[in-house]
């Protein structure tokens, strides 16, 4: 139940068994946009924020693998590999699983900034990977249904499948598992992000720890390939459920990412900054 990329990589996994006769249901399919469908917003950079000795660390950890094996290996899948320049912890429990990780020498770094990093990390262009994801779950038989569902339980109903049983339900709603019937799990609630899309090729990814703007803001450039444009962003406004562009917020998130990588304008200043589209995502955390 649902096709944003929790949805879909469960459902790729799951069809990789003959046996199983799968039906990914979903309000929202790869190619909408809504405020609900969070995936086709994302960043969807590498970048693990987990604790080291935690469960999420390990998922971390045991993600990088096929990630790196689907930039190096699956281009139309449109994950690319490039630099990621991060300021976070001189030595993160990740240094070990990512490629060319280094610290950055002091004279590489502004002086408003105390240490950083580099790695090797990918970055995955969503308009493309997620209808290549379909792609290959058609291969092997899995069949797509836009529904809608008041109940967890209404995926059984028998006009959603043409099989006799269900066996399974598995619940990839994501934010929307706080609404659902049945669910209603009011722990999950939304971290608010916004982005701008630009034209401006930065060739590289970048991010900083923090910002002078406030604690639920953030700094991030992530170029995607394949003519997806560059990411910049951004916040984390947890328990904001609101769906519309902050324009305040829309001309500080472009004034930092020019200051941290004047390479996008040529030093030439956020005017110079070609906008594609404003956009506005609700993470589920």
């Amino acid at each position: 139940m649902a096709a944003g990329v929790s949805g879909l990589t469960t459902a790729l996994l799951l069809s990789k068994d003959p046996k199983y006769k799968i039906i990914v249901t979903a309000k929202h399919m790869p190619g909408d946009y809504d405020i609900e469908y969070a995936s086709p917003w994302a960043r969807a950079n590498y970048m693990p924020v987990s604790y080291t000795g935690t469960d999420s660390a390990e998922w971390d950890k045991n993600t990088w693998g096929p990630l790196e094996e689907l930039a190096r290996n699956h281009p139309v899948a449109v994950c690319h590999g490039g630099l990621f320049a991060e300021l976070l912890s001189p030595s993160p429990w990740f240094k070990d699983v990512v490629p060319n990780f280094h610290s950055l020498p002091k004279r590489e770094l502004g002086p408003e900034i105390d240490h950083g990093v580099s790695f090797m990390s990918v970055c995955i262009n969503t308009a493309i990977y997620l209808p290549w994801l379909v792609s290959q779950y058609l291969k092997r038989g899995v069949n797509f249904k836009r529904a809608v569902f008041d109940h967890i339980l209404d995926a059984k109903n028998p006009g959603v499948h043409s099989s006799d049983k269900v066996h399974l339900i598995v619940n990839c709603t994501g934010l929307m598992a706080s609404k659902i019937g049945g669910v209603e799990d009011k722990a999950v609630v939304p971290a608010r992000g916004q982005i701008v899309v630009v034209r401006n090729d930065a060739g590289k990814m970048l991010s900083i720890s923090g910002t002078d703007d406030g604690d639920d803001e953030a700094c991030y450039v992530m170029t995607r390939a394949a003519g997806g444009g560059t990411i910049l962003g951004g916040c984390y406004q947890k328990g904001n459920w609101d769906g519309n562009v902050d324009p305040t917020l829309a001309i500080r998130i472009m004034k930092r990412a020019v200051k941290l990588c004047p390479e996008l304008t040529n030093g030439k200043g956020m005017e110079h900054l070609d906008i594609v589209r404003h956009g506005v995502g609700l993470r589920p955390v």
